[in-house]
């Protein structure tokens, strides 16, 4: 599957493939950020069978080229192959620059609820835990609210079929939502 997103609040533009592997996904994106501090960012995103992720690797270039990689284990989260005991709370990631990251959180309640993000600002690539809630509000729409980070934020998702978002209130909109 791919889809574009393009940006609603500033110029941006992202291009995004997800496809099946053996034992789960993985996501390749590009993004383009052309706001007020512009970057360029690609990420490859593994996730096991249940959309859950193993393995976030960024690429940043803002304005030198940085990467980190973030990876799930038994007990947390490790940061470029180091222990983050500070995130280890974090039920799932929430990267900024794109959409997809509320999928995987609407995917993994199932249902009205809550969970900590662990949120990667950019282009700072600051990380930090964040409390966020899901509200379905009918077919393919959810209620998003923010509880952490961006305490007070509130934004209608719609998703598609595939379980992919394709307007966030406010935020991004699919530019190819047929493109399969």
């Amino acid at each position: 599957m791919e889809r574009k997103w393009r940006r609603l609040d500033e110029p941006g533009l992202e291009v995004f493939q997800i496809m099946p592997e053996v034992d789960g996904f993985r996501a390749v994106a590009t993004v383009v950020h052309a706001g007020a501090d512009p970057f360029g960012l690609s990420y490859v995103w593994s996730l096991d069978e249940h959309w859950r992720t193993r393995q976030l690797v960024l690429r940043l270039s803002h304005p030198t080229l940085q990467e980190m990689k973030i990876e799930r284990t038994s007990g947390g989260w490790l940061v470029d192959g180091q222990e983050a005991a500070e995130l280890a709370a974090c039920d799932e990631i929430d990267l900024s620059a794109t959409p997809f990251c509320n999928s995987l959180a609407i995917r993994r309640l199932r249902g009205s609820g809550e969970l900590t993000a662990l949120y990667v600002d950019l282009p700072s690539l600051q990380l930090s835990c964040s409390r966020q809630r899901y509200q379905p509000l009918g077919e393919g729409r959810w209620r998003y609210i923010d509880l952490g980070v961006a305490k007070g934020f509130e934004a209608d998702l719609s998703l598609d079929e595939d379980g992919l978002v394709v307007d966030y209130e406010g935020l991004f909109e699919t530019i190819n939502q047929d493109l399969q």
